[in-house]
């Protein structure tokens, strides 16, 4: 194992070890840095959080789609999605208009207000730019493999989440 470690490192490889403290060192930071991302002033009225990323990234990239859709991907409920596009249609940020093939859906897109738009896809701008640069040394088998490394400790880390939450309640409860 030693022999491969040192191959790992001659070939500027990480030895397993190293990468999970190369990690941990650095995702408080990514995520410290994430939730200082500012609303642009143009957003700052409406009551946005980063947690609105996501959906608005989906529209931005692949345009308007049904509420379904937008919940299968951001993998949340559609009540939860319903929730949020009902919000931020009354803030005017999205848009809702009935599906023309289908009456009974409904198609989520921005909002046709050109300022809005800007201001949406200038938030967006940086990280976009960030992921641009980062993912462009890369080929596309290792962007996949880095996609699938971070869906993978993102599902990890949910499920040893809530494993501590468990662990703690029970602890908990003979008190």
């Amino acid at each position: 194992m030693a022999r491969a470690e040192s191959e790992q490192e001659r070939d500027g490889g990480l030895t397993a070890p190293d990468a999970v403290r190369a990690m941990l060192l650095l995702m408080p930071r990514v995520a410290a840095r994430v939730k200082r991302i500012a609303v642009p002033d143009a957003l700052a009225g409406f009551q946005l959080a980063p947690r609105h990323l996501s959906l608005l990234s989906y529209l931005v990239y692949d345009g308007p789609m049904p509420v379904g859709m937008l919940a299968a991907r951001l993998e949340v409920a559609p009540t939860t999605v319903s929730l949020m596009v009902g919000d931020l249609t009354r803030q005017g940020v999205l848009e809702r208009c009935p599906d023309p093939s289908d009456r009974r859906r409904t198609i989520v897109s921005l909002s046709c207000d050109p300022a809005t738009r800007t201001a949406i896809e200038r938030w967006l701008a940086n990280g976009a730019a960030a992921w641009q640069a980062a993912f462009a040394p890369l080929t596309p088998a290792e962007r996949a493999l880095f996609v699938r490394t971070m869906t993978a400790y993102e599902q990890g880390a949910a499920g040893a989440a809530g494993a501590a939450g468990a662990a703690g309640s029970a602890g908990s409860d003979g008190e």
